[in-house]
């Protein structure tokens, strides 16, 4: 049959191809980082942390392909093994949120009374900014990777509780679990076993979207000094060693930065993509 409307077949096409392209590109930049992550002496064979104080403040060489910073010490080679400083933290704040927030979610379905207790202490959650909150959190943990982690975590959990909620009291009204509940299942196990498996989808796109956040805030908060200390090369400790020296040695800030921007942007894509994928 001939379509009615060629330009607009062309269109969705070309949208459709474009769509999958960055589908595509920013899964290789992620799958780039988890090598990165997991061998990373693979990618370089110098310590992060060796001085060289006769080959300090280098610029991008042969030798050092993204130079040296005011210690000597190799650029590329710290960006490499600072993924698994500011990558892990972001993954680990994204997994904190999912875990406390679907938690809450089923828990909020169980009974109207735990629904109205749950949904009240979200909005009071999520009057207070994310970054807010993790300060809030990081005063009374205490500063690193670590913390950080946890402070964005509980920061991120509303979200996700609020989202787990909503998938899991439309899934709820399902003849299967309507059927479950009818022979007798304990809630507990019908509620792992029917309701959190069909909330998954949602939830994977909004952590896609979450880690890039996740990963943007450790590195702010690191960058404030919040984070782990000198000489840890953790992408926002880089920064806030680089910032000072930007007038006459850019390549020591640019570089994480440009790696913090890459990872956000593919997690970012990635997630706008399965997005637009699961709307459809």
């Amino acid at each position: 049959m001939t379509s009615l409307n060629p330009a607009l077949e062309v269109r969705t096409r070309t949208r459709t191809t474009g769509s999958r392209a960055v589908l595509v590109l920013s899964a290789l930049v992620l799958a780039l980082v988890a090598a990165v992550l997991v061998f990373p002496d693979w990618f370089v064979h110098l310590s992060p942390d060796t001085n060289d104080v006769q080959h300090t403040f280098q610029p991008p060489s042969a030798a050092h392909p993204l130079g040296t910073d005011q210690l000597g010490r190799d650029v590329y080679s710290r960006l490499i093994h600072g993924a698994r400083y500011s990558v892990t933290t972001g993954l680990v704040a994204t997994a904190i949120g999912v875990v406390m927030g679907a938690a809450l979610g089923l828990v909020a379905v169980g009974s109207r009374i735990a629904d109205m207790l749950i949904m009240r202490l979200t909005d009071v959650w999520l009057a207070f900014p994310e970054v807010l909150l993790a300060l809030l959190v990081i005063a009374l943990v205490g500063t690193g990777s670590a913390q950080i982690a946890v402070a964005l975590g509980v920061a991120a959990a509303p979200y996700y509780a609020r989202l787990v909620r909503g998938q899991a009291l439309a899934v709820a009204k399902a003849e299967y679990v309507g059927a479950a509940k009818t022979l007798g299942v304990h809630p507990i196990r019908t509620a792992l076993r029917h309701v959190l498996p069909n909330v998954g989808g949602p939830v994977v796109v909004l952590a896609s979207l979450g880690t890039g956040t996740a990963v943007t805030a450790a590195a702010g908060l690191s960058l404030l000094g919040l984070g782990p200390l000198p000489p840890t090369p953790e992408w926002g400790v880089m920064l806030a060693e680089g910032q000072s020296y930007l007038a006459n040695a850019w390549w020591i800030a640019v570089f994480p930065g440009l790696a913090i921007v890459a990872v956000v942007l593919a997690a970012t894509l990635l997630g706008r993509s399965l997005q637009a994928r699961s709307v459809r």
